[in-house]
């Protein structure tokens, strides 16, 4: 199985090299991307089926993860949202999960773990 992927960053290299690392690592199909809140409530409302995975980073160059997130409460049973963020505290952990994530992850620390989290996806 392919995993098709939207990844929500702002950060064009780390974009780019958060794909190339996670292609490296596992079947996965980079289905699109957004860079701010407008664009990614956009592109999920038209594909609703067309994504497995969203991985939101919370800051953007306009507007917030957080509202990928609220809008992303209404995906499909078998579709997960995963938070990969610099912002990561013990009081943001708590509302990305309040809001719907299946999963918060630490840009700095944790991309590993993200990668097994998506292994187990696949």
């Amino acid at each position: 199985m392919t995993l098709k992927i939207y990844l929500i960053e702002d950060d064009e290299e780390a974009r780019d090299a958060m794909a190339a690392l996670l292609r490296q690592s596992l079947p996965v199909e980079i289905v699109g991307f957004g860079d701010n809140e407008r664009s990614v409530t956009h592109w999920l409302s038209s594909h609703d089926r067309g994504w497995d995975l969203a991985i939101v980073d919370l800051q953007l160059r306009q507007g917030s993860g957080f509202a990928a997130l609220q809008w992303c409460a209404t995906r499909l049973p078998q579709q997960k949202v995963v938070v990969l963020s610099n912002l990561v505290s013990e009081e943001v952990r708590a509302r990305c999960l309040s809001l719907g994530a299946d999963a918060v992850f630490d840009k700095a620390s944790e991309f590993d773990a993200l990668v097994d989290y998506c292994r187990g996806l696949v």
